[in-house]
């Protein structure tokens, strides 16, 4: 596959099936890829091209009538792993008129009084668009779980709930990529502390973020559950190392990338006489 490239597809390496113990994946590694961070950087610039005009395709067809398909990335992590990264370096690098992008926070009182998979739906893309949730639907079984938000009985009806979900999101046409981007405490520790350090970080740093290191096997323990509970044939989870941020941009950018060419979104055919409107311009 080329010098400083993949040695194999990142859906395929970075997968975590039911079963698959998550401590066997080491947030300091660069699974697959076989450069340094001046290589992974290089590769991302390459292929933002490429990803580009996958997207741009799809999107096409959605403004021509003819798109039946979207994707849908779902970031989970712990703070600072990435996720805005994510969608600055990667999803920015495509014509943002095709994206939607969600960050969900605490649920209103509005939100509150339905289903916790009610204000979900309504933020699916559209066909024709990449949809990115920046957290999700994941929060209701990680923090609802830690925080002892929902009781075990609910925590249960909501595993069952999200693996329903998902399967009916992706027979309507919607491609789901699930990522964890997996960091480490140490990692997380020093990013904090660069927040700390940094005026133009200050922005960034939530002194509750701490309260949340504290109770990181917790939340270890309930990401191995959602693994678990929640990976299916149609909306597989990747776990993606985190502690370069250069590889998980890069690793991100593949999954999208394979995605979008497994769909193969065509260019639409015009819905005009070409030549004739030649003919007309010409003499225009």
């Amino acid at each position: 596959m080329g010098k400083h490239t993949w040695t194999d597809r990142p859906s395929d390496i970075l997968r975590v099936e039911k079963g698959a113990a998550l401590d066997a994946v080491a947030p300091d590694s660069t699974p697959g890829f076989s450069g340094d961070k001046a290589a992974g950087e290089a590769q991302l610039k390459a292929r933002r091209k490429a990803l580009g005009e996958l997207q741009e395709r799809l999107f096409a067809g959605s403004r021509a009538g003819e798109a039946t398909d979207a994707v849908l990335l779902v970031l989970q992590a712990m703070d600072t792993a990435g996720k805005g990264g994510i969608v600055r370096h990667v999803v920015g690098g495509v014509d943002p008129q095709g994206v939607e992008l969600a960050a969900f926070k605490a649920p209103t009182t509005e939100e509150l009084e339905h289903d916790f998979l009610w204000r979900i739906e309504k933020r699916l893309p559209q066909p024709g668009f990449i949809g990115v949730f920046d957290r999700s639907h994941y929060e209701d079984v990680l923090i609802g779980k830690v925080r002892g938000l929902a009781g075990p009985e609910e925590i249960e009806r909501r595993y069952d709930a999200i693996v329903e979900f998902e399967r009916r999101v992706a027979a309507s046409g919607i491609r789901i990529i699930k990522v964890m981007l997996h960091i480490s405490p140490d990692e997380q520790k020093e990013r904090l502390a660069e927040r700390l350090d940094r005026p133009d970080k200050y922005w960034k740093y939530n002194p509750g973020d701490v309260d949340e290191r504290l109770r990181w096997n917790d939340y270890m323990a309930a990401y191995r559950d959602v693994v678990e509970r929640t990976s299916a044939p149609e909306a597989p989870w990747s776990v993606v190392p985190a502690n370069h941020k250069w590889y998980a941009r890069l690793a991100v950018q593949e999954l999208l990338i394979d995605a979008l060419e497994d769909i193969d979104p065509q260019w639409p055919k015009a819905d005009f006489n070409v030549e004739a409107e030649r003919k007309r311009l010409a003499a225009s």
